[in-house]
């Protein structure tokens, strides 16, 4: 669909796929390409789940370093909402996302990783937010998602130290889920995205929304959310076939309705 960011739909899996040479660096025609994609994945009812890849070699080293550097202040001031805006729409998109990592997952590359519910890496695989190392700090949501994600004391350390980790000590600390071989990554997560198709759609969007938004406030708010949200459900017909097949003793057939 566009430049450097393609969407691929097979058996009601998408795969968001980057491809711009050498290490997919996500410059501000990436990040527009990318909300596309999620704004065009999102309203598909065809697809079931999601899934994020940069190829063989490498997710995603990071933003444009050569692009920044030559932004003011206010250009950057203006330009971080349309960063941190594509980046935000992948992470809502309402179905299981999951990040397919191979090589570098770096700065921008490790915050769009963390957009994704889950994250299969290869062996050799390398994540960190080094935005220290240059004077910044992490700009598309590498502050706030990494220590939801980690807890903040190792978030801490990884951004105030801009090391890498590799996938073992990735896998330890929570940031990945799996970790495989290097050429097994995109087939685990196709695997993996594929216990998804013919579920629950409207039951998994509401669960998605009903975690993400419940981490973002209180507990009693939280909870009210997952209230309305598990009422919401009754007025669907795959909570009535799931229900009704529950009491039948049979498999339900889900419509995403």
């Amino acid at each position: 669909m566009g430049e450097f960011v393609s969407v691929e739909v097979a058996d009601h899996i998408a795969t968001i796929r980057l491809d711009r040479p050498k290490m997919n660096a996500l410059n501000a025609q990436v990040q527009r390409e990318l909300a596309e994609a999620a704004a065009l994945i999102d309203a598909d009812p065809q697809v079931h789940a999601v899934i994020l890849y940069g190829g063989a070699r490498v997710f995603a080293a990071g933003a444009d370093i050569k692009e920044m550097s030559a932004m003011s202040y206010v250009e950057m001031s203006a330009h971080s909402v349309t960063l941190q805006g594509a980046l935000t729409a992948i992470a809502r998109i309402g179905k299981p996302v999951i990040a397919a990592i191979t090589g570098y997952a770096l700065g921008g590359g490790c915050e769009l990783a963390l957009c994704a519910d889950f994250r299969v890496a290869g062996e050799s695989a390398k994540l960190g937010q080094p935005e220290v190392q240059l004077g910044l700090i992490p700009g598309a949501g590498g502050t706030q998602r990494l220590p939801r994600l980690i807890g903040p004391a190792r978030a801490k350390d990884l951004i105030f130290s801009g090391r890498h980790v590799d996938a073992a000590e990735a896998l330890a600390i929570g940031l990945v889920d799996r970790v495989v071989p290097d050429e097994q990554v995109y087939t685990a997560a196709l695997e993996w995205a594929a216990t998804f198709v013919g579920g629950p759609a409207v039951a998994l969007r509401a669960a998605k929304q009903a975690i993400d938004q419940g981490l973002e406030t209180d507990l009693e708010t939280g909870l009210e959310i997952e209230r309305l949200q598990f009422s919401g459900m009754f007025a669907t017909e795959d909570a009535k076939a799931g229900m009704r097949a529950f009491t039948e003793r049979s498999k339900p057939t889900f419509k995403g309705r």
